[in-house]
């Protein structure tokens, strides 16, 4: 990951921390946008990651789309649609990660940054994020698909037509995070959450994951029968046996992967 302008990476005992590094407001640039869809798929095919973390450097997660540098990416036709593929494949790319990815929201996360956060698989916040949609007051529209999967009817369309921020502390109430922490242990209490889900099989979590995202609109009867399917395969894998003889034995699994 060396070729990486915009992004930090870090791996530790399987975990591999993504750090959004725009400065000052870590605005979504064409740079960011295209380094975070490529790292993302580079992970979905690297052994030695089983989670990813999500975060932000400085006081800010991400304060939305690159303004200042919307002219000089759309400057003739054909460029607009362009510019709009990459963007919303970069949310793709956290959803669709083979890894189940934790973000840990430092700061505003606000238009695309809640589009980021929606796509991931678990949200963490520390009491001084906050998401919003302020668009409204810069006359476009974006993230609000994204963020139907987060708030209620009548918040969203609050957020949107106002610019509303939903601070931290609101967040949890509202169940949207897991847990709001003090700025210092955000990170921490990420990482641990991390390697909870690292020392689970890697099979598991990969297709656990997967499963999630392709049940998620489907019926009832046809969800449970896909998950049915995607158990069944789970259970022929090494990493299910070995899962089976450590509880016998009374002892820690030593997972492979396979």
């Amino acid at each position: 990951m060396n070729d990486l302008t915009q992004l930090n990476y870090e791996l530790n005992n399987f975990v591999a921390t993504l750090t959004l590094n725009s400065p000052p407001v870590n605005a979504l640039t064409r740079t960011l946008n295209d380094e975070l869809t490529l790292a993302l798929d580079r992970i979905s095919e690297m052994d030695e990651v089983r989670v990813v973390v999500l975060t932000g450097a400085g006081k800010v997660f991400c304060a939305g789309a690159d303004l200042k540098g919307r002219a000089s990416v759309i400057k003739g036709p054909g460029d607009l649609p362009a510019h709009s593929r990459r963007t919303r494949e970069c949310f793709h790319a956290i959803r669709e990660c083979a890894k189940p990815v934790i973000c840990a929201i430092n700061g505003a996360a606000l238009g695309s940054g809640v589009a980021m956060a929606a796509s991931s698989d678990i949200l963490i916040a520390s009491e001084k994020a906050s998401l919003g949609l302020p668009e409204v007051d810069v006359g476009l529209l974006g993230g609000c698909r994204h963020a139907m999967r987060l708030f209620s009817h009548s918040r969203l369309r609050r957020m949107m037509l106002t610019g509303m921020r939903v601070p931290a502390a609101e967040l949890y109430r509202l169940g949207i995070i897991e847990e709001c922490t003090t700025p210092e242990d955000l990170m921490p209490r990420a990482l641990e959450l991390a390697a909870t889900i690292a020392s689970k099989s890697p099979v598991s979590t990969r297709m656990g994951k997967h499963t999630l995202n392709v049940i998620e609109d489907m019926s009832l009867r046809d969800g449970y029968r896909y998950e049915q399917d995607m158990t069944a395969l789970i259970g022929k894998t090494d990493d299910a046996k070995e899962a089976q003889r450590a509880f016998a034995e009374k002892r820690a699994p030593v997972f492979t992967g396979r």
